[in-house]
């Protein structure tokens, strides 16, 4: 799915700098809660912890809503996305609740009816993410793969950045959960992950500045390339 989340190997976002040694979990104690309020959020919208349809909801922020507040603003909102869609709250509760505490006495939206068409359930068949497959891995190491050219719909972990771009498989990793079936509640369809070796050229052209960069991709995100 091309949305906003998909910002990865774009350009103008300015300089990444990487953790300190020394940064804490958590800058500011708001932000700790908004990461327990998240989770919390996510079980009670998906039946279970789900973190593949936790992105998504991220995905489908509009772009102030995901950029504007911050990276623990952007999990509350996905949260709070979560909730009103499964109809656990109603739209602008939130905001309404927010208004009333600063002395605002607005009318609060009533607990939305449940929604009898929704019922996901997250019920992994193992801990983790890792699974076992009883299929070979169809990409061996040092064979030249090409990600796919692709934009399914919904959810993905295949970077848009990647695509149609040659790789060289470095290492055959564990099978683990399809996030792209996954989020969508249809099941947890695991696969070979491959870490792919790209050159910096191949992905933004000869101008790059010369390095290697290795990515974990699904074997339905690969193809063989010649």
């Amino acid at each position: 799915m091309d949305g906003v989340a998909d910002m990865g190997g774009t350009s103008g976002w300015g300089p990444v700098h990487p953790p300190r040694r020394d940064e804490p979990v958590f800058e500011k104690p708001w932000q700790g809660r908004a990461f327990a309020l998240a989770l919390v959020s996510s079980r009670i919208a998906c039946g279970g912890y789900n973190p593949d349809a936790f992105r998504h909801a991220h995905e489908r922020l509009d772009r102030a809503a995901y950029l504007d507040e911050g990276y623990f603003g952007r999990w509350l909102n996905g949260a709070e996305l979560m909730l009103t869609e499964s109809a656990a709250l109603a739209a602008g509760a939130i905001d309404a609740r927010a208004r009333n505490l600063r002395g605002e006495h607005v009318e609060e939206p009533p607990v939305p009816a449940p929604r009898p068409d929704y019922r996901p359930t997250a019920a992994p068949v193992g801990a983790g993410s890792l699974r076992s497959v009883d299929t070979a891995p169809a990409f061996a190491v040092g064979e030249r793969v090409r990600a796919k050219d692709m934009s399914p719909p919904g959810h993905t972990r295949l970077a848009r950045y990647l695509r149609g771009h040659t790789g060289v498989v470095e290492r055959i990793q564990p099978a683990s959960v399809l996030p792209d079936t996954n989020a969508h509640f249809q099941g947890e369809n695991p696969q070979h992950v491959y870490s792919v070796r790209f050159d910096a050229r191949e992905l933004w052209g000869e101008d790059a500045e010369p390095f290697t960069l290795t990515a974990e991709l699904f074997e339905s995100y690969l193809e063989k390339s010649s």
